[in-house]
């Protein structure tokens, strides 16, 4: 299933539907490592794919910042938390999609977050859904000016 998917799906759809079998347990790293795939596109899946990816959209957000070469860290945990992305040291980036998102006890959660990232010197971005899968290019320029303004480094070095 996961060949055809390879083959029929978006690049960055299909990535999404491998890290979810591998998130879901449903399917081994590395027996996909293993498996002479008869695809480029399914080797290369066999080799990236990982099982940090909470949801497709952070698959989403991780490829985008790949096509324009952002190396982005997943999952990191500061503070007792998990951030959702990393880039460089102190560029915190969250990714807001609908399944934890939609109660005012969500955005409390998601705010007490974003407080304690920014008294330890963070930038935290966040994007939502819609951001990141209809409008790439607002995420892309907005993760260039940060960059740019050197919000990925400690506060000493910008």
């Amino acid at each position: 299933m996961l060949f055809h998917v390879a083959r029929c799906l978006p690049q960055a759809d299909a990535l999404a539907v491998w890290e979810s079998a591998l998130r879901l347990r449903k399917v081994d790293a590395d027996i996909l490592r293993a498996v002479r795939w008869r695809s480029t596109r399914a080797s290369r899946f066999a080799r990236v794919a990982t099982h940090l990816s909470d949801s497709g959209l952070e698959t989403h957000f991780r490829e985008l910042m790949r096509s324009i070469g952002v190396r982005v860290r997943q999952q990191v945990w500061i503070d007792g938390h998990p951030v959702d992305s990393l880039i460089g040291e102190y560029l915190a980036v969250q990714i807001d999609g609908f399944a934890f998102h939609q109660s005012p006890t969500d955005r409390r959660r998601d705010l007490r977050q974003d407080a304690r990232l920014v008294l330890r010197g963070y930038t935290v971005l966040r994007f939502d859904y819609l951001q990141i899968l209809f409008d790439p290019h607002y995420v892309i320029e907005t993760i260039r000016a940060a960059l740019a303004q050197g919000r990925h480094l400690p506060l000493s070095a910008r």
